[in-house]
């Protein structure tokens, strides 16, 4: 398990209670949060955490390369704490969103520099939507 604090202060992130809790939160919970999410989990147990605070905290973490921002489905943005390389499944019936590790992600950033010739890529996102396994029943 990451320790927040450290984690934070080698990203440049002064580690706040309000910081580390909301990274906290997005480490351990694999659903990509949308701001409200994260807001009303850990409201009961912050109850001077703003949704505001929350906002300004998830767009820190993003610019700082802790966390990705989603904008898979046209509802709400979502946050997502693994900055691995990886792609993400939207269900178009129930809104599920999945995080999977194909074997050859990379190769996409790869098409895309050989065809584009001279661009340096910063971030990939791969979004793919359909249904679910449980919505495909």
């Amino acid at each position: 398990m990451i320790e927040v604090e450290k984690y934070l202060a080698e990203h440049n992130v002064k580690p706040s209670v309000q910081r580390c809790s909301i990274m906290q939160y997005l480490l351990t919970h694999k659903t990509h949060p949308t701001v409200d999410e994260v807001y009303l989990a850990l409201h009961p147990q912050m109850p001077t955490l703003s949704k505001t605070t929350v906002y300004n905290t998830l767009k820190l973490l993003v610019e700082s390369g802790l966390a990705l921002q989603l904008n898979i489905d046209a509802e709400s943005v979502r946050f997502d704490g693994d900055t691995s390389n990886h792609a993400h499944f939207c269900c178009n019936k129930c809104g599920c969103i999945i995080d999977f590790f194909p074997k050859d992600i990379s190769a996409i950033n790869n098409v895309c520099i050989n065809h584009l010739g001279g661009i340096k890529i910063d971030e990939t996102q791969v979004y793919y939507k359909g249904l679910c396994e449980k919505c495909n029943e």
